[in-house]
């Protein structure tokens, strides 16, 4: 009996009111789960950003805004380097110009100071050959020796000559031959010297050789000691077979 009535008791706490309460749930699939998931983060996330970008335009910060400026100062700042560029270019063009202009006007004026010299040069000769026409007459078979001149040079010690042989009318149908020699009196360490070019070891250089019919310009350089002080210079000319000179000429310094 006991048994039985304790088997009761369990069956009625079991199904009885006292019974424990069951709860029903249905069952969802785990991937829904991770859609709703990702729905949910997605949906924070846009009004993270529009809560952002909503307080950044109350105070005062529109970032298209900028864009927008950032683009227009983009352009400016390219259009200012493209006239930069342009600029310099037309600079550079004119410094060129100038430059050319310049060299040009350099080389203008050159060409006058040669035409200059060049003029008083012909001025001299057109004189020398009136003043040959005038004592050609009163010179008779005579050699004539016109424009000596003797001047330092660039070197020290170095002296440029120059001067003009005309022979006379009487002997003009033939040639004349010779040489031309140059004695230079000078002060060296406080002694009298006297030198005379071309030197004796050197008589046959071709810049003293002469050879001519109606006239001849001469042109050379001469050396001696840079601290010696010339004092003055004669040109002696020698016709071929004569030990006299047929004209000389003197200059002082």
């Amino acid at each position: 009996m006991r048994d039985i009535s304790g088997r009761w008791l369990k069956v009625r706490q079991r199904f009885g009111i006292a019974a424990p309460r069951v709860a029903v749930h249905s069952q969802r699939p785990w991937y829904w789960r991770w859609v709703g998931l990702a729905v949910l983060l997605a949906v924070s996330a846009a009004s993270a950003a529009w809560i952002y970008d909503a307080g950044r335009r109350f105070a005062g910060f529109d970032q298209s805004e900028v864009q927008g400026e950032l683009a227009v100062a983009t352009h400016e700042l390219a259009a200012a380097q493209a006239e930069l560029e342009r600029l310099r270019a037309i600079a550079n063009a004119a410094e060129s110009r100038l430059s050319i202009e310049r060299t040009t006007q350099q080389k203008l004026a050159q060409q006058i100071r040669t035409l200059e010299q060049d003029n008083a040069k012909v001025r001299e000769e057109l004189a020398t050959f009136e003043s040959m026409l005038s004592s050609e007459a009163r010179s008779g078979n005579a050699l004539s020796i016109y424009r000596f001149k003797v001047e330092p040079d660039v070197l020290p010690g170095e002296y440029r000559y120059h001067l003009l042989l005309v022979t006379p009318r009487a002997r003009r149908e033939r040639e004349f031959t010779g040489r031309v020699e140059l004695v230079v009196t000078l002060t060296d360490r406080g002694q009298n010297v006297m030198m005379s070019f071309p030197e004796p070891g050197d008589a046959g250089a071709s810049e003293f050789r002469l050879a001519f019919k109606y006239f001849r310009r001469l042109e050379g350089i001469f050396r001696v000691n840079p601290k010696a002080k010339v004092e003055n210079v004669q040109v002696r000319v020698y016709e071929t077979g004569s030990n006299q000179p047929r004209a000389t000429h003197t200059v002082t310094l």
